[in-house]
């Protein structure tokens, strides 16, 4: 580190995407929202001091709790909502394929996770998320036509804990498949690719919330968010995205109470 760069982020300075990945790690019975105070503080000084040096970055945000860290730098850099976004759906959705081809094979009809295609939105967390049965097809048929509604709620079950299941199995958070998603994500921005991306955006009356950082579709491009795609919830999935809304702004509150906004 330099005298006039004590934090050593001079070798950043020019970056198109800056990936957030800092704060404290999850640990076995943690939940996501229990790292709020620590990673704030952290968050928030990685993104002052790489915007510093790379003012005309684009952020993806992956330090948890997501939505909550993802809100914080939206709020703190004033950034227009297009260079912020969140990865957690690309992550989650690649379980939800997962499980769903574990679904399909024990029903008889052997998938792998590159036939399925299912998306995850809402919240970031064990009880936000929401799996997308209704519009989850195996090469381009949908899954209900292939398995039982029971093995499909399994399959979103076992989604939902997902990162608590491997959490618990290697004693911290996953990197992985985190770091995957986010590489999709940034070539996605770099290469102008135009992605459809289940991803955490600021809602400007969108899904019918204002003033939010959730999990949503989103044309991902060279732009940042270049487009919020809009789905055709069932009424069951509106209620969930309703529900998940409301627990991620709870999670936001704490950021005024901590006074990080």
């Amino acid at each position: 580190a330099l005298p006039n760069d004590p934090e050593g982020y001079a070798p950043t300075a020019g970056s198109d995407v800056v990936v957030v990945t800092s704060g404290m790690p999850r640990k076995p019975g943690m939940s996501r929202e229990d790292l709020i105070g620590v990673n704030a503080k952290i968050v928030k000084s990685v993104v002052d001091q790489a915007l510093k040096y790379s003012p005309n970055a684009y952020f993806i945000i992956i330090s948890n709790p997501m939505d909550a860290m993802t809100f914080l730098t939206l709020k703190d850099t004033k950034l227009p909502r297009n260079r912020i976004l969140g990865q957690g759906g690309m992550l989650d959705s690649s379980r939800f394929r997962y499980f769903l081809a574990q679904a399909l094979t024990k029903a008889g009809y052997p998938a792998t996770p590159a036939d399925v295609d299912g998306m995850v939105i809402g919240g970031h967390g064990d009880t936000t998320m929401i799996p997308l049965v209704s519009k989850a097809t195996v090469n381009g048929v949908p899954v209900s036509q292939f398995a039982s509604k029971k093995k499909l709620d399994e399959a979103v079950a076992n989604t939902m804990v997902g990162g608590a299941t491997l959490t618990k199995l290697i004693g911290t958070s996953a990197w992985y498949a985190p770091g995957a998603a986010a590489s999709m994500m940034v070539e996605s921005i770099l290469h102008d690719q135009k992605k459809i991306v289940p991803c955490c955006c600021y809602l400007e009356g969108e899904y019918g919330q204002n003033d939010i950082c959730i999990g949503v579709p989103a044309v991902i491009g060279r732009k940042g968010i270049e487009k919020i795609v809009k789905l055709d919830l069932t009424k069951e999935e509106a209620a969930k995205f309703e529900a998940s809304a409301a627990a991620v702004r709870k999670t936001n509150q704490v950021l005024h109470e901590i006074k990080a906004l």
